[in-house]
């Protein structure tokens, strides 16, 4: 919306600001921030009062989470999702086919999220959405998003998947495009999903994961930038930069409600929402296989749950004492502030390696 004020620049010379990505960009962070301070305390309140005891806390999960953790509310990602939307509509060029791509991603999964913690909240039960029709929706959404992608991108390129550390080389899927890039905003949205299980673990890897790709972002859309770090050049995806942006804002103001003991669970409303961004996002700036390198903790989480799974059903034997690997070392005897810290070390260290496949090629 403020974007079309650069376009009397000429009239008044301050306004000329407004068609610096940068500038936009910042001021979607500092929007998306302010609006959760703002709004986030009533929304806590209104939906305490609303769920009563709050999200159910598993009984077959660490004990202690019984004690710290029931009755905390949940459907946190309300706030964030209603933060980085307002800032995005405000800073955003709203011509842009992948600013409008990548939110209808975040607020359709955000909206698959929302209601499965209202089944949850409502049933007072771990059972939410069916797990077969979940992912089906998801995958409807995630399939038409990267058709329109592939119809908005390059004809000689909109089909094809780039690798990391390699240049001058694209793989042409074809129409087979659409399921692998429905595959990853699926996949990256559950994956988030599955990292959600303790105060402030999933939030702080998702702004380093949405840092890093409003990098990228901004630099696969700039010509000149990608021609010199030999990646493929996607006009118009760094106004994804903004999206980026609007989501760092708005997770830094949720953790200031989730920071230990949380105040209010992000959900599956908060989670879905942000790795299907991020996954869309991946898709749009033909940077897949690096979502899987800089969310490399989310592949992990969700990684345990299938070996745990596979192996249980195969020889009757868990390889964790707990799925998602963040409960085993509960288990272990780690205090939850000593996963999460540790966790984000991890998401920090594997981010830097993902950003390095810009350069190192």
């Amino acid at each position: 919306m403020l974007y079309f004020l650069g376009q009397f620049g000429d009239v008044f010379t301050p306004f000329n600001v407004f068609r610096y990505l940068t500038f936009r960009t910042g001021g979607a962070v500092i929007t998306g921030l302010f609006f959760v301070f703002l709004f986030g305390p009533g929304l806590i309140r209104f939906l305490g009062l609303r769920q009563g005891r709050g999200q159910p806390i598993r009984e077959d999960g660490p004990q202690s989470h019984l004690l710290t953790k029931k009755g905390t509310p949940t459907m946190g990602g309300l706030m964030i999702v209603s933060g980085l939307v307002v800032s995005t509509l405000l800073w955003a060029n709203l011509s842009n086919a992948y600013v409008w791509v990548v939110l209808a991603v975040t607020v359709a999964f955000g909206m698959i999220g929302a209601y499965d913690d209202y089944l949850k909240v409502s049933s007072g039960t771990h059972q939410g959405f069916g797990g077969r029709q979940r992912l089906l929706i998801e995958a409807i959404v995630a399939a038409f998003a990267c058709f329109i992608v592939a119809q908005v991108g390059e004809p000689d390129t909109s089909h094809s998947l780039a690798l990391p550390f390699v240049k001058d080389f694209m793989i042409d899927l074809g129409w087979f495009y659409l399921a692998f890039g429905a595959f990853v905003i699926v996949g990256a949205g559950n994956a988030v999903n599955f990292t959600d299980g303790l105060d402030g673990l999933a939030i702080v890897p998702a702004m380093l994961a949405a840092g890093s790709f409003g990098l990228i972002a901004y630099l696969v859309g700039n010509e000149v930038f990608a021609n010199y770090l030999l990646v493929n050049f996607v006009p118009g995806t760094g106004e994804l930069a903004v999206i980026c942006g609007a989501m760092i804002g708005a997770g830094l103001g949720f953790l200031w409600f989730n920071a230990p003991p949380a105040s209010i669970f992000m959900g599956d409303t908060g989670s879905l929402a942000l790795g299907g961004m991020l996954g869309a996002i991946a898709v749009a700036t033909k940077h897949e296989i690096v979502l899987a390198i800089i969310g490399g903790l989310f592949v992990l989480e969700v990684v345990s749950v299938v070996v745990q799974v596979v192996s249980y059903r195969t020889t009757g034997k868990r390889i964790f004492k707990m799925a998602p690997i963040h409960h085993h070392f509960e288990h272990l005897g780690w205090t939850e502030s000593q996963i999460v810290i540790r966790f984000w070390i991890i998401s920090f260290v594997l981010a830097m390696i993902g950003l390095s496949s810009l350069k190192l090629r």
